[in-house]
């Protein structure tokens, strides 16, 4: 089975940066995407970063030119760095890769058990 796991995670004040890493691991063939999604408490997941396999990135508005989303192919690692952090950013952040796993012609979705970011007022 494929596992992501997260790390980086703590609490920092508003203003401050912090860089969070997902590393996959497990029989994994390809993948196409890797990203970050954040849940604050009482508010649904929702997209932060997405970063594709060629490099192409996506990010939601509300961290555009704040947040950067990096990625390591031979390490199948991907890096959320963020900058001016806000009250706001405060969620848990959940790595997602979308991969083919080795025998398998479908696409697998797989999550990470998410790391926690408080930034502090």
């Amino acid at each position: 089975q494929v596992q992501l796991v997260e790390s980086g995670g703590g609490l920092v004040q508003a203003g401050g940066s912090l860089r969070i890493s997902c590393a996959a691991s497990g029989s994994i063939f390809s993948i196409n995407t890797m990203g970050w999604y954040r849940q604050a408490p009482g508010k649904q997941r929702e997209l932060v970063a997405r970063i594709t396999s060629d490099g192409y990135t996506t990010y939601a508005d509300s961290v555009k030119g704040r947040f950067t989303i990096s990625g390591d192919n031979a390490k199948n690692t991907v890096y959320l760095q963020m900058l001016s952090l806000k009250p706001e950013d405060t969620a848990v952040y959940y790595c997602n890769a979308d991969l083919l796993q080795y025998g398998s012609s479908v696409y697998y979705t797989a999550w990470g058990q998410g790391t926690q970011v408080t930034v502090s007022s």
